[in-house]
């Protein structure tokens, strides 16, 4: 063999090495939790080209009623979801999953704590899982066994709030969530138009000691649901789901401060729901369901963080929950009233989304989490 053909077939097969890399990088796993009952497959399993946008099924499991909320580990190996039901029924579940296979499995059930857990978390040492309980009034933390599973319950009742008398009849907590610093688990309370602070040095032991607990209050009626940080961890960014605006807020050392609100529900559908940045941390998204379904594209002023609103998207019915993929290429739409995850293509330099057409069935989808 002489040189020069030599040299070409090893540059063939380092050009190959790299496009199979490439690929591989390409390909995402995508789990997705729904409000669909224990005898339907509330989670399923897909795989999602960050390419492409291509969406294909990988399975799913039965098993769960109401699994709207999703917790996944560093390594993937275990998942973590809320049953979303009343308080006698209202549970918290380990579940194994095999990359290999892409199989999932049911292995641990025990009781949130709380009514209607709406959000889970895992502790930044992955010592507990927190879940939200919306009509619970409540934030539950339940202690995780070396092999995975699930104790009972220490819970924190809160009370208190807010003037809307048909949705802030009492606290209604939304999404649990920790500072970049880790040193603050927070809570946005829907109800009493606040954010709850406690202070992890205490341990989560002490959760239930409500004394421990701090609280920014934000305005009356806004109604604050999820929340997302920018990477320096100075900057908050919080949907309101009932005022619709998306706020701005400033933290040090545990302290909050507010910067700016600026609409995302220009309709007055007060059904805002979910909040994420784009990866470059250029544009961020915020959705918005009951009227007008869509979300709002907003740019991101790289040295303030604030917002001016560029654009909206409409999407399928009651888009509750989405997700953009790593690379920033595209964004994952949870359509629950449409039973429809739908795939839009968003363009990195302007940040606006466009319809691909490609997604997945699925029965009431709520939440979707993809690595």
């Amino acid at each position: 063999m002489s040189m020069s053909l030599g040299m070409a077939m090893a540059g063939t097969t380092s050009c190959r090495q790299q496009a199979t890399e490439k690929s591989n990088e390409d390909m995402l796993t995508l789990i997705a939790g729904s409000y669909a009952s224990a005898q339907e497959e509330g989670i399923r399993l897909f795989s999602f080209n960050q390419r492409t946008g291509q969406m294909d099924s990988l399975g799913g499991v039965k098993g769960i009623d109401n699994p709207s909320f999703l917790a996944v580990t560093a390594d993937h190996k275990r998942i973590y979801a809320v049953g979303e039901n009343d308080q006698f029924h209202a549970t918290a579940h380990l579940l194994a999953y095999d990359s290999a296979t892409h199989t999932l499995a049911v292995c641990d059930t025990q009781q949130a704590g709380g009514a209607a857990p709406c959000h889970v978390a895992l502790t930044p040492d992955g010592a507990f899982l927190l879940t939200a309980n919306y009509n619970g009034g409540s934030v539950s933390a339940l202690p995780i066994r070396q092999d995975g599973k699930l104790e009972p319950p220490i819970v924190a009742r809160f009370n208190g709030c807010g003037p809307d008398s048909t949705r802030q009849e009492q606290a209604h907590l939304h999404h649990v969530y920790f500072s970049p610093d880790e040193r603050y688990l927070m809570a946005n309370d829907l109800g009493s138009d606040c954010i709850h602070l406690f202070p992890l040095e205490k341990g989560c032991k002490a959760l239930a000691d409500t004394t421990a607990w701090t609280r920014t209050c934000l305005e009356a009626g806004s109604g604050p649901r999820h929340a997302t940080w920018n990477r320096r961890g100075d900057r908050l960014y919080i949907i309101d789901e009932l005022k619709g605006d998306v706020v701005v807020m400033e933290y040090a050392g545990g302290v909050l401060q507010q910067l700016q609100s600026i609409q995302a529900d220009t309709v007055g559908a007060r059904g805002s729901a979910d909040i994420h940045l784009s990866p470059d941390e250029r544009h961020l998204y915020a959705s918005n369901r009951l009227q007008a379904d869509g979300i709002a594209i907003f740019s991101v002023d790289e040295h303030t963080g604030m917002l001016t609103r560029i654009g909206y998207q409409p999407t399928g019915p009651h888009p509750r929950n989405f997700a953009l993929s790593p690379n920033g290429r595209f964004v994952v739409v949870a359509c629950r009233d449409n039973n429809r995850i739908e795939v839009y293509a968003r363009d990195e330099q302007t940040g606006l989304l466009s319809p691909t057409g490609k997604g997945a069935d699925m029965k009431k989808p709520v939440v979707v989490k993809m690595w």
